[in-house]
């Protein structure tokens, strides 16, 4: 009858335990953005799955040799760079700690102490009674030595260990796709400022023949003066023309200045001059890009991976958290010598101690902090798949559009070549008016003014193209390979 009871009452003890241990289900999220993405960026493109520009080494794409010296320099400066490795490291040592989890720890130690037990206590009357050997009493107060060899070891038993670990690889993958699209921003954003930089010295260089053509025409308008042929209106005219274009000389050069330094800080450097070549940059010719589908996305672009893998590693961690509402198996041990007096403990085998102690428990009553790591994990699981199928979403329209823009720019830098050309010659032929007295002098001044803000149309034009494809490339996923 009291086997009976006593088996009872462990399956009574045993039921609470496993209805305590219950754990929740976690939210099971659905990939839709990504199981529906189109099959080409739009209608009128049949992308090659052949043939995507966003797998083609960086060293490949860019030919000038002045940006690739500069690329080089900040791959191997660039403190946001330096920063995203130390990220990984981090990571890396993440994944360590996660594993040494797994095996038991053990650790060494020494400790001395004394105690004086009360006379009247079990514990002290014990004492008092007890002889080491033959007329010797037990010392009083009481010292203890010991040394010797600690063990824990929490057995994975529900696999909770393995899974913070899987997690813990995760992440630290995710870091790595992260330093590659650190490596693919800061190579577009070197070319994007190059590029803009030969920009702004062919304007200096446009403001500067159009200074040469105002001086010209100011000296033709005094001689006209002289002549009877213009007023003192027109001569102020063309002064002021003059002195409104060497000021905006001023500007640019400040503009190359500032566009410099962005370079050299990107570069990890302090100001120095940027090498380059100003004369090839209008008759350079935009890399032909090439698209691919989108499905290649998924593969080439670093941002999508390290979300993926992100989202990846918070479902570890939502099932890792569902895990510790399980009862836990540690098992600990202890081997090593202790006496009361330090002489004591060479005597062997009487001043061996050991112990060895297995403990299986699980949260049964006020699981508040748990549910609430698991509700956290479990937010922050949904958070991260909102944060892929946004990625996926941006990478897709980044294409779509820059594919767009890369048609568009072309034909407008067409077109603003078209009205360049035609206004050259108009120059031309209201400056010969002009001299003959058939024209007077705002048509000149109008003219000039046209034709200096086409052509400076025009090199912003030629920049937009060239960024145009730099930022496709990036978008196709290119850049950090």
């Amino acid at each position: 009858m009291k086997i009976y009871n006593k088996r009872y009452i462990a399956a009574i003890a045993l039921s609470l335990v496993l209805a305590g241990c219950k754990a929740p289900m976690a939210t099971v999220v659905k990939d839709e953005v990504k199981e529906n993405i189109p099959q080409n960026f739009n209608q009128q493109d049949q992308g090659d799955a052949n043939n995507n520009s966003g797998t083609t080494p960086w060293r490949q794409f860019f030919t000038d040799p002045n940006l690739v010296v500069l690329i080089e320099t900040a791959l191997k400066n660039n403190q946001e760079l330096m920063i995203t490795l130390q990220e990984i490291e981090i990571a890396k040592s993440g994944v360590l700690a996660k594993k040494g989890r797994l095996t038991p720890t053990v650790s060494a130690g020494v400790g001395a102490g004394v105690k004086k037990a009360g006379r009247y206590t079990s514990e002290g009357a014990g004492d008092a009674t007890t002889q080491i050997e033959p007329g010797k009493d037990m010392p009083d107060p009481l010292g203890n030595f010991e040394g010797g060899l600690m063990a824990n070891w929490e057995v994975d038993i529900w696999k909770k260990l393995r899974t913070e670990k899987e997690s813990a690889v995760a992440h630290y993958l995710s870091t790595v796709e992260g330093k590659n699209f650190v490596l693919s921003n800061l190579i577009e954003e070197v070319a994007n400022n190059y590029y803009e930089l030969l920009a702004l010295d062919n304007q200096l260089d446009i403001i500067q023949q159009y200074t040469k053509l105002q001086q010209r025409a100011l000296e033709i308008s005094k001689i006209q003066k002289e002549a009877a042929a213009a007023t003192e209106l027109a001569v102020k005219k063309f002064e002021a023309e003059l002195a409104k274009s060497k000021a905006s000389e001023f500007t640019i050069r400040q503009e190359i200045t500032e566009k410099e330094n962005e370079i050299n800080a990107l570069c990890g450097r302090f100001p120095q001059p940027i090498v380059r070549s100003k004369g090839d940059f209008m008759a350079m010719i935009p890399q032909t890009v090439y698209t691919g589908i989108p499905s290649q996305l998924l593969a080439n672009r670093p941002d999508i991976k390290q979300a993926e893998l992100e989202l990846k590693s918070s479902k570890l961690d939502v099932e890792a958290a569902r895990k510790e509402f399980y009862p836990s198996l540690e098992i600990s041990a202890t081997l090593g010598l202790e006496a009361f007096k330090p002489s004591y403990l060479v005597k062997l085998p009487e001043s061996m101690a050991a112990s060895l102690v297995g403990e299986l428990a699980g949260p049964l009553i006020n699981k508040s902090a748990i549910k609430a790591n698991f509700q956290t994990a479990d937010a922050r699981q949904i958070q991260a798949l909102y944060e892929y199928d946004k990625t996926i979403l941006n990478a897709y329209l980044d294409v779509a559009n820059l594919m767009s823009k890369v048609k568009n720019i072309d034909q407008y830098y067409k077109l603003k070549s078209e009205e360049t050309q035609a206004l050259e010659k108009s120059i031309d032929i209201a400056n010969q008016l002009f001299k003959n007295s058939r024209a007077d002098y705002l048509e000149v001044l109008l003219n000039q003014r046209d034709a200096l803000d086409a052509k400076m149309e025009l090199v912003e034009a030629k920049q937009k193209q060239l960024s145009t494809v730099v930022d496709i490339y990036k978008s196709l996923g290119g850049g950090w390979k």
